[in-house]
């Protein structure tokens, strides 16, 4: 038995897109409708035949829809929840995809006063964007969080589990402070490392445009990857979490002024003890199947 009958997607980028494509691979029956706000976006969604159906405007489709899944910036949920609040069936479950959730889930819920809200995060996505970006197996084996408030319907809770688990995810259920807490540390730290430490290298104009770019080792190039991801996604994430990125930020620069003491008094066994411990980390996520195991991070070898 399907979990929803008809899906809305506000938002046809990468996620979005993602999405209808997985619902029409594992959920075929399912009537998909899609809005972007972007007119150019809506035409290669057409094109690309996404959704039965892509609107002009976000009112008109949501109009019949079961469950609806806004896929815009953290720092549009807003907007996009008030754009469809004349619309929206009153029996319809409205969900999200980002990777803010206190502050999501408090705009959500000024928006739609009344509605079903059940916040959700698929731990997911690559550093490209746009509605040709999304491929239907992006959400296989990766974690879905929910984040439903204390008022939730356990069942509008269990509907939208079955969907993500129906697209091939891991579905969890975390309190929104926690999660936001948790992701700060996991993804949006990382990312903002990678944009300073490209950011570093671009202002050292001498090298950057010969050494830099020319001789870009492993470890710097897999740097460029995270920090090509989309830039208004990522403002916005830092903006919306900014208290448990600065919280996390502040304990990273802590470690590394430790990490600077060891290196400058050549304290050999102090460092080895760390690198140890973090390669159990790289393990550990291998063995919990977040990543590929194969050498290279699974490049090819031509």
């Amino acid at each position: 038995m399907l979990p929803f009958s008809r899906v809305t997607i506000i938002g046809l980028g990468l996620i979005g897109s993602s999405i209808a494509r997985a619902v029409r691979a594992q959920m075929p029956m399912v009537v998909l409708t899609g809005h972007d706000a972007d007119p150019a976006v809506r035409d290669v969604a057409r094109a690309l035949g996404l959704c039965d159906d892509v609107t002009d405007t976000a009112g008109a489709s949501v109009i019949d829809a079961d469950l609806v899944i806004l896929c815009v910036p953290v720092g549009a949920m807003g907007a996009a929840a008030g754009a469809i609040a004349a619309d929206v069936p009153r029996n319809a479950i409205v969900s999200d995809v980002g990777s803010c959730k206190e502050e999501v889930a408090r705009a959500l819920a000024a928006a739609l006063p009344g509605a079903v809200i059940v916040p959700a995060h698929p731990v997911a996505g690559t550093e490209r964007s746009g509605p040709e970006a999304g491929f239907a197996t992006l959400f296989h084996k990766r974690w879905c969080i929910l984040t439903p408030s204390a008022g939730t319907p356990e069942a509008a809770t269990a509907r939208v589990a079955t969907f993500w688990q129906r697209l091939g995810a891991e579905v969890e259920l975390m309190a929104p402070e926690h999660h936001d807490r948790v992701l700060a540390i996991t993804s949006h730290l990382p990312h903002l490392i990678a944009y300073t430490i490209v950011g570093t290298a671009s202002d050292l104009e001498e090298v950057t445009q010969s050494e830099v770019i020319k001789f870009s080792a492993g470890g710097f190039r897999d740097f460029t990857r995270i920090a090509a991801s989309d830039p208004t996604m990522w403002r916005d994430v830092f903006l919306s979490n900014r208290e448990a990125v600065l919280e996390m930020l502040q304990r990273f620069s802590e470690d590394l002024s430790a990490l600077q003491r060891a290196i400058r008094w050549g304290k050999g066994e102090e460092l080895f003890e760390l690198f140890t411990r973090t390669r159990a980390v790289r393990r550990s996520i291998i063995d919990q199947g977040q990543d590929d195991p194969a050498p290279d991070f699974g490049r090819a070898h031509d």
